[in-house]
């Protein structure tokens, strides 16, 4: 795992949802190699969708941008090491 603390930069997510958020980029970091932002990000999409229903959408890297709709209740933002983390359940 890699050491440091995670930031919490946004968020309308309860609490336990944001506790799985951060567990899953945690455990994605040890699975795959912190440039391989695609594999992070599926494997947290993954893992929110079995655990909360499908619609599930995360984006991972160091510099991005983006404008979305989220479903209530369903947004995080934060940050762990080098990495900026997205989640969120699209809206229909």
């Amino acid at each position: 795992m890699l050491e440091g603390k995670g930031l919490i930069v946004d968020t309308d997510m309860p609490v336990k949802m944001q506790i799985q958020a951060m567990a899953s980029a945690y455990k994605a970091l040890d699975l795959f190699d912190v440039v391989d932002c695609k594999s992070i990000a599926a494997h947290i999409k993954k893992e929110f969708d079995t655990k909360y229903g499908c619609g599930w959408q995360c984006v991972v890297g160091s510099n991005f941008g983006c404008f979305f709709t989220h479903s209530k209740g369903t947004f995080i933002y934060f940050t762990l090491e080098t990495l900026n983390f997205l989640v969120f359940k699209g809206a229909a």
